[in-house]
This record gives structure tokens, sequence and C-alpha cells, in this order.
């Protein structure tokens, strides 16, 4: 799930997410295809493509999270400004309704 401010994913969405790709990596070792490591896992095959590829790059450590993408553009005091003046409205900033 994307966020407005800042873009990405929670804490524990990420935690979650490097989890599959750690539980993918013991399916490598075990020989499984990609297509029943990515049924099984329930994401795409393309990701399981990633995922293998990486480690068969770079070992485990490729699959560990590389934290936030980005972090966020404006302040928590500038995101509650701009929420307020999104609330009142297009009128109020000139625009047609």
């Amino acid at each position: 799930m994307r966020y407005a401010q800042g873009g990405g994913l929670t804490d524990e969405r990420r935690a979650f997410r490097e989890q599959l790709r750690l539980e993918a990596a013991e399916r490598f070792i075990r020989g499984e295809e990609n297509t029943v490591i990515a049924h099984g896992l329930r994401v795409s095959v393309r990701s399981v493509q990633r995922w293998r590829k990486g480690w068969s790059q770079d070992g485990p450590r490729a699959l560990a999270s590389k934290g936030p993408a980005s972090l966020p553009l404006l302040s928590d005091e500038l995101f509650a400004v701009l929420e307020r003046e999104l609330a009142m409205g297009p009128v109020a900033h000139g625009w047609p309704d």
C-alpha cells in the first residue's frame, strides 16, 4: 500500500515483504520452480524471477530490505497545512466548483 506523503511501504509491510523474499530463498535451495514459489507465496512469477536472480548473484543479502524508497517531501506540519487547504475546496482557491 502506498501513502500520499512520501510513498512506499510501512515498516511492518516492508518487513513482511522481506520475509517473503527470505522464504523464497529457502525454496530456491530446495530446487522449487519459480511458478510453484510464486503460487505458494501469492506473488508474481516475475517477482520470484527477480529475487532468484539477485539471490544467485549476491546470496541472501540481495533479498534484504533496503529501507524506505524515499523520505517524505513534506514535514508533518506542512502536510497538515496541505490537508486543511484541500479541505477548503477548489472555490476557496479561485477555481470553479
